[in-house]
C-alpha cells in the first residue's frame, strides 16, 4: 500500500476548480479522500460566447489563478495533476494561445477537451456502482457552455451526447429554439420505453438545489421537488437569491437557467427522481488518473 496525492484543474465557463485528493493506493479498494477544493469563478464563457476569444483581463486572471493552484500543489505535495479545460476554452478562437501563455508563465498544461472525453470522465466518479442496475441512467452535467449527457442501461453506456446549452449562455439569451427543440428531440429518442429512467445530476448548480431542498439529508430530488423552486428562483430577483439561500452573486444568477435545463430534462424524459451524487468533471478527472497510473 502507497499514498498518492493527486489534483484535478477544471477550467469551465463559468469557474476554475482545483481538487486534491488523497488515495490510498489499495488495487482492491483504492480509497480516495478531498483534502482541499478551491474554486474561483473567472467566468471564461462570459467572454467567449459573446465576443469569441478571451479577453486580455480574464487571461491574466487565469494565469494568476494558475500561479496560485501551482503552489498549492507544490505545498500539498501533489504527485501528478491534469488540467483540463471545458466548453468556453474549446470555442474560444485565441483558446491555444491562452493554454501555450500559461505553460509559457505558470508551468502548468493545460489541456482542451471534447465534449466527449468529459463525459467518460464524469462516467469514470462510478456513481453508477452504487444504483440499481435493473433502472435506466441519464447523467446531466450542467455548465456554463454546454451540458453533457449520458445515458446508462444494465450497467453500461449506451449513449453521450454534448448540447450547447449552458448557465452563462442562457443568461446571455445564447439558446435558440431550435438547440431546444434538439435537445428535445434526442431526450425524447433515447428514453427507454419499458425501464424507468432516472437522472443523475452534477455540477456546482444542481447541489445546491440539493442542499436548498434536502439539506445534507437524502440525495434525491423528486420531478414535483425541482419544479417548484425553480418556479420560486424565477419569482426572486437575485439579491432575493443570496439573502433567502446563501447563495454567492456568481451562484445566485446561474442557478435559474440551470434549474430550467434540469426541469426540462425530466419533463420530457418523464423522470420522476433526480439522484445528486455531488461529484464532477474534477472528481472524474482524479479517478481517470489512477486508473491510469503506472
Amino acid at each position: 500500500m502507497k499514498l498518492l496525492k493527486f489534483a484535478a484543474i477544471d477550467v469551465g465557463s463559468n469557474a476554475v476548480r482545483l481538487l486534491i485528493n488523497n488515495i490510498i493506493d489499495d488495487k482492491e479498494k483504492p480509497y480516495f479522500q478531498k483534502a482541499s477544493l478551491v474554486r474561483l469563478p473567472i467566468r471564461l464563457g462570459a467572454d467567449v460566447f459573446k465576443n469569441g476569444k478571451i479577453s486580455d483581463t480574464n487571461i491574466q486572471r487565469l494565469t494568476d489563478t494558475m500561479q496560485a493552484y501551482r503552489l498549492l500543489m507544490e505545498t500539498h505535495g501533489v504527485t501528478d495533476y491534469r488540467a483540463f479545460a471545458t466548453s468556453a476554452m474549446r470555442e474560444a478562437e485565441n483558446g491555444k494561445k491562452v493554454v501555450r501563455h500559461i505553460k509559457q508563465k505558470t508551468g502548468v498544461e493545460l489541456q482542451i477537451i471534447d465534449g466527449m472525453l468529459e463525459a467518460e470522465l464524469l462516467f469514470a466518479t462510478k456513481v453508477t456502482k452504487q444504483l440499481d442496475a435493473s433502472k435506466s441512467y441519464l447523467y446531466v452535467d450542467v455548465g456554463g457552455g454546454s451540458t453533457e449527457f449520458t445515458l446508462f442501461s444494465d450497467g453500461k453506456s449506451t449513449a453521450s451526447r454534448s448540447f450547447k446549452i449552458g448557465t452563462i449562455r442562457l443568461l446571455n439569451n445564447q439558446v435558440s429554439d431550435k438547440k431546444w427543440n434538439n435537445l428535445k428531440d434526442w431526450l425524447s429518442g433515447i428514453k427507454p420505453k419499458k425501464k424507468e429512467l432516472i437522472i443523475i445530476g452534477t455540477g456546482g448548480n444542481i447541489n445546491k438545489i440539493s442542499k436548498i431542498i434536502n439539506g445534507k439529508k437524502q440525495p434525491t430530488i423528486s420531478n414535483r421537488q425541482l419544479r417548484d423552486l425553480y418556479k420560486e428562483l424565477t419569482t426572486l430577483n437575485m439579491e432575493q437569491r443570496m439573502r433567502r439561500y446563501s447563495m454567492r452573486p456568481d451562484r445566485a444568477d446561474v442557478i435559474v437557467p440551470a434549474a430550467r435545463i434540469f426541469t426540462t430534462v425530466m419533463a420530457v424524459t418523464n423522470a420522476k427522481e433526480l439522484f445528486v451524487p455531488k461529484v464532477g468533471l474534477s472528481d472524474g478527472m482524479i479517478r481517470w488518473m489512477y486508473a491510469n497510473n503506472e
